[in-house]
């Protein structure tokens, strides 16, 4: 059987179901629906004879079910048992974790094999600091030599490995988490 047929038989059974109804209740078979959804566009129409269409068209008039789209709907309501267990499934729930360590640097706790964020954090603003410096002395961000930047603290001197390298110099002592 094809879809075309299947649809357009449902849909018949449909119409049939509806002016039934109507006759039962006492109402006029033209009912204006309340909500107008172009449904019938989307499903496909079988390749008829002029003549019958014209025959249907008159026998039958549009009528409300036409212009819906069914969709799925579920046989029974989930109870409130079935939804929380659901939802409180082991897989779900937050897994404790016991990986956990003092960082050897400052202190806070860490995962193992993972950068301490306050670490990072007091990285990420010297670096910010040193590039600060770096834009001062060059003046502009297309100015920059090619050479490599060595950062020196205070009371470190410039060896012979940092000749010809850029020296960018900081006057506070180096950290401890600041490798040279």
């Amino acid at each position: 059987m094809n879809l075309s047929v299947l649809v357009h038989s449902l849909r018949c059974s449909l119409l049939r179901i509806e002016s039934r109804l109507l006759q039962i209740s006492g109402l006029d078979t033209q009912l204006a629906p309340a909500l107008a959804v172009n449904g019938p566009s989307l499903l496909p129409r079988i390749d008829q004879d002029p003549q019958q269409e014209e025959e249907q068209s008159s026998e039958q008039t549009p009528g409300l079910l036409d212009s819906i789209l069914w969709m799925a709907a579920p046989k029974k309501r989930r109870t409130i048992e079935v939804n929380r267990t659901r939802r409180r499934d082991e897989r779900k729930l937050i897994k404790v974790k016991k990986n956990i360590e003092p960082c050897p640097e400052c202190g806070h706790l860490k995962q193992n094999h993972i950068l301490c964020g306050f670490c990072y954090a007091k990285v990420c603003k010297e670096t910010t600091l040193i590039r600060q410096q770096i834009k001062e002395m060059e003046g502009g961000p297309l100015r920059a030599p090619t050479v490599e930047t060595v950062v020196l603290y205070e009371g470190e001197t410039p060896s012979e490995q940092h000749g010809g390298k850029r020296i960018v110099e900081r006057p506070r002592k180096r950290p401890a988490w600041f490798s040279g």
